[in-house]
């Protein structure tokens, strides 16, 4: 894999963020490490951590790699929502989120050479609309909000409970274009417009 961009991530929607940018990863290696907070730990230094782990976790097995990894964590105060793993977990987060305002924070780490890693995180702030009780009945059986951090997936339907965004639209779906961009170009991978044009009009 000598030279290859390899993306420590399983999720589709930063394969089809990168493509945006026209970057192919030459390989998709998700990292298996352990992503439970430590006790008493914040939602900013959580997210740099575990984007941090996830790379040096793939570069640890191809040194001689570009590693991107990133991590999202949706935050209501110092309070971290993991992955919606079932019903009720999800209908707990909604009805916490419904009509106040929360933080998306998502970190993009690169590791090349076994140099330390460059890490940048990209803050949002949105704000949901006051959710009725069929409102979130109908979101839970939509299925939407599985494995999504916080319970919900901005790029699906739940973008319409969003009446308030500042920040990254890209970063709330789970990758920062303009953060990992630089980091990429910072790296010495080549980026350029022409390729993404190209991919879109083919």
């Amino acid at each position: 894999m000598a030279s290859s961009l390899i993306l420590a991530s399983a999720s589709p929607r930063r394969l089809a963020l990168l493509a945006r940018i026209g970057i192919k990863p030459d390989f998709v290696l998700p990292a298996d490490i352990d992503e439970t907070p430590k006790k008493g730990e914040l939602p900013l230094e959580y997210v740099r951590r575990m984007a941090t782990e996830k790379a040096e976790w793939v570069a640890s097995r191809h040194s001689d790699c570009h590693i991107l990894a990133a991590d999202t964590v949706v935050a209501a105060g110092r309070r971290i929502l993991p992955k919606a793993e079932d019903e009720k977990q999800a209908t707990s987060y909604l009805k916490l989120l419904s009509g106040r305002r929360h933080r998306v924070l998502t970190a993009v780490a690169m590791q090349k050479d076994g140099a330390p890693t460059t890490v940048k995180v990209s803050s949002n702030i949105v704000t949901f609309k006051s959710l009725s009780p069929r409102e979130i009945e109908d979101y839970i059986a939509s299925g939407e909000w599985r494995g999504k951090a916080g319970g919900y997936a901005i790029q699906g339907y739940a973008e319409s409970f969003i009446r308030f965004l500042a920040g990254s639209h890209s970063s709330v779906m789970g990758l920062p274009l303009y953060e990992t961009r630089h980091l990429l170009m910072n790296a010495g991978w080549p980026i350029s417009a022409s390729s993404s044009l190209q991919e879109e009009y083919a």
